[in-house]
């Protein structure tokens, strides 16, 4: 039975360099206008990587292509599964992010979830009020799946995003 998720709403990409990557996409995807968020810090309080508190900083660059929305992560500093991607798979497609519709659901997704295989291996919540969670299922051959809830507010912002393609 699949997990009760939206269809995927995201594409993510982790990269050392979101000049070049904005650059390749908007060629090769038709990406128009990329914003940039600098500097996101994702701390110990609210998020975990690999079970233990995470205290890291990331750079984020989005665009649509329609409806899909496309995520450039660069790492910054500390241990991440950024980092831990780009040091081991150099710069790539990273995750496809599936939301969940309401926060008190989320829990359950995981654990459908890990019923199915996967591991949490990076979760918490943004700035913003986005709850995330990245899970690992090497068999599903994507290097990982993001479950996440979106808050109203956040939906706002990437509206505004998307709006600006046109």
């Amino acid at each position: 039975m699949p997990l009760s998720v939206h269809s995927p709403t995201q594409i993510a990409w982790v990269t050392a360099d979101l000049d070049a990557t904005e650059t390749a996409l908007t060629g090769l995807l038709g990406a128009r206008k990329w914003v940039r968020i600098p500097d996101v810090h994702f701390a110990p309080d609210s998020c975990s990587y690999l079970g233990e508190p995470a205290d890291f900083v990331a750079g984020i660059s989005l665009s649509y292509v329609g409806d899909m929305q496309l995520e450039l992560i660069s790492p910054v500093r500390g241990p991440n599964i950024y980092s831990d991607f780009l040091r081991d798979s150099g710069p790539g497609l990273h995750h496809i992010c599936m939301e969940v519709e309401t926060p008190e659901r989320f829990d359950a997704v995981l654990a459908e979830a890990a019923d199915h295989g996967a591991q949490v291996v990076q979760q918490g919540v943004m700035p913003g009020g986005i709850r995330f969670a990245y899970v690992s299922a090497p068999q599903a051959a994507v290097p990982f799946v993001e479950f996440a809830y979106v808050s109203p507010e956040m939906r706002a912002f990437y509206d505004y995003i998307k709006q600006e393609q046109h």
